[in-house]
């Protein structure tokens, strides 16, 4: 809480151990203060992996300014971190809040849990650039938010979330699969070179405005539709450019080591930095690939190229009812798959598909929860596996997963609970891989509220320091952080950010160790983080004495 009184009040109780103080109004006229902030007698872990060490901060706008034994009377304002850790705030290296943010700029799901970058654009697809009928459906989707942007370019959102006021920091990745279908729509072909170089250009041009790569989502259209060629010809703007290549595997579950060693190529032919989005071996048939998908990290990182991979820390995944579907049901988008549907032959052959697939990921339809209906026709399967949603209707399992794509216009999310928790150990601790959420923005309210989403948009990083650190003590504290703060800082070029260090950006996080808690679960998702006492973004805090303030200090990255 943030409190004001006279001078010598404040000095009792800022030694006494207060929360946070200011000094009054009265006082601040009268004398120049050498700090806009001071954290005073935390436990700082830097960021880099090193022990830690304790010291006032002193913060000088949206920079760290100085460390020591500053005094707080030099300072306009004081968090007591006496007793608690500070940490640089964590960096989201893996989200897709892109639209959502604008739905929920406080960002609770993430404030909450001390991050205070966010990174966008992952699994090929991005809010820019956007253009031609996909724009039109897209803010046609913002405008039943109640959300009336509009933009074009990266340069345009960009300005469109600072006019938005954001409460953190949003960096953006360029989605492989928005810039072909820009070019190409969904057509499962090859590109033309004139169309290969129109989406160099835009890749070129969405770089140039301060995207920090792209990404791939090969498992869903149009990246399941890309040879690996294009993929290089992308990845060789990167390297020239010295940004990042992020891939959603083209298969996690059977053909999981082949699609690792994709990335892997196209990481060496083109010379760009690689980063593997949510590490995993889906489906129990595919569990014992795990130790040989890392063990091809660790030779591609010793013959010299630069990859890393994230992960989140559950062992379930999210997506799209589509993913179970083949290239050819897919191609042409959502309305030639309702179409097929509607066909006898064509719906027969897309059946015929569906068991095999979800007998090797995740390994039955029990294990399918629906967690979204776009058209909202079947509100009541939200939170409902697939095999008991057969059961109410009388029907197979596969039969009810097209009737649920039919009925909500092929928009269904669902929960996958299809991996092992020894290997969510295992990559969690791994060297090369980072902490990453795949979440997005939101919060306990609004729309957000009809559906049930992973918990990993509210939890990830809380449950890393809860579970694997704390109680289970899978990793010591110093490399979680490090895993959340200068690896992906460091992975995305953000020079100024990740580690608490002279100059550097004031993005911290105050948190106790002994409390922090994640509480989202998979049945009641939507439940904030706790432990976490101060969260400041440039500077500002967001978060102060466990209460979300009225701040947006966020900043698009470019």
């Amino acid at each position: 809480m943030t409190q004001r009184f006279d001078r010598r009040t404040f000095l009792a109780l800022a030694a006494a151990g207060a929360g946070s103080c200011a000094l009054p109004d009265t006082a601040a006229s009268e004398r120049r203060y050498a700090f806009d902030c001071v954290i005073r007698g935390g436990r700082i872990l830097d960021g880099t992996g090193g022990p830690e060490w304790s010291a006032d901060i002193g913060i000088r706008g949206d920079t760290i300014a100085a460390f020591g034994e500053l005094g707080i009377e030099r300072a306009r304002s004081v968090i007591d971190a006496r007793g608690l850790c500070v940490a640089p705030g964590f960096i989201d290296i893996h989200t897709h809040s892109d639209g959502d943010v604008l739905a929920y700029p406080d960002d609770e799901s993430r404030v909450f849990q001390g991050v205070t970058t966010e990174v966008t654009g992952n699994c090929g697809y991005s809010a820019a650039p956007i253009s031609g009928p996909e724009a039109e459906e897209y803010f046609q989707s913002l405008r039943e938010q109640d959300i009336h942007a509009r933009w074009s370019d990266v340069d345009s959102y960009f300005r469109t979330l600072e006019s938005t006021r954001i409460a953190v920091n949003h960096a953006l990745l360029l989605g492989q699969g928005t810039l072909r279908r820009t070019v190409a729509q969904l057509e499962d072909r090859a590109l033309a070179p004139g169309e290969l170089d129109e989406v160099l250009r835009l890749l070129e041009q969405g770089l140039d405005h301060g995207a920090l790569g792209f990404s791939t989502g090969l498992e869903y259209t149009p990246g399941r539709f890309t040879p690996t060629e294009e993929l290089i010809a992308m990845a060789r703007v990167l390297a020239r450019r010295g940004k990042l290549y992020a891939s959603h595997l083209r298969s996690e579950e059977a053909q999981f080591l082949e699609a690792v060693d994709e990335a892997l190529r196209i990481g060496r032919e083109s010379g760009a930095r690689v980063q593997i989005s949510h590490l995993k071996a889906a489906g129990k048939p595919n569990w014992h690939k795990q130790d040989e998908a890392l063990a091809a990290l660790e030779r591609a990182r010793a013959g010299g190229l630069e990859v890393l991979a994230d992960a989140y820390p559950y062992t379930a995944y999210s997506t799209g009812l589509t993913v179970f579907l083949s290239d050819s049901a897919r191609e042409g988008g959502d309305a030639a798959l309702l179409a097929r549907l509607r066909d006898p032959a064509e719906r027969a052959r897309i059946r015929a598909g569906l068991e095999p697939r979800v007998a090797s990921d995740p390994g039955g339809f029990e294990l399918i929860v629906i967690a979204s209906v776009g058209a909202g026709r079947n509100r009541d399967s939200i939170g409902v596996d697939l095999a008991t949603i057969a059961a109410r209707r009388g029907v197979d399992p596969a039969e009810a997963l097209l009737q649920l794509l039919e009925q909500e216009d092929a928009s269904v999310g669902f929960v996958g609970h299809g991996m092992s928790e020894e290997n969510v150990v295992k990559v969690l601790k791994h060297p090369l891989v980072m902490i990453g959420s795949d979440g997005r923005a939101m919060a306990p309210r609004g729309k957000a509220l009809e559906t049930r989403p992973h918990p990993r948009s509210y939890g990830s990083f809380a449950r890393v320091l809860a579970r694997y650190v704390r109680d289970e003590g899978c990793l010591e504290l110093r490399t979680a952080i490090r895993k959340m703060s200068s690896m992906p800082a460091a992975q995305l070029g953000l020079e100024d950010r990740g580690r608490i260090g002279r100059n550097m950006k004031a993005d911290l996080v105050v948190f106790d160790p002994a409390k922090v808690q994640d509480r989202a679960s998979f049945e009641d998702p939507h439940r904030t983080a706790t432990g976490f006492s101060h969260v400041l973004v440039n500077g500002v805090a967001v978060l102060r004495d466990g209460a979300r303030t009225a701040e947006r200090p966020g900043r698009a990255l470019r």
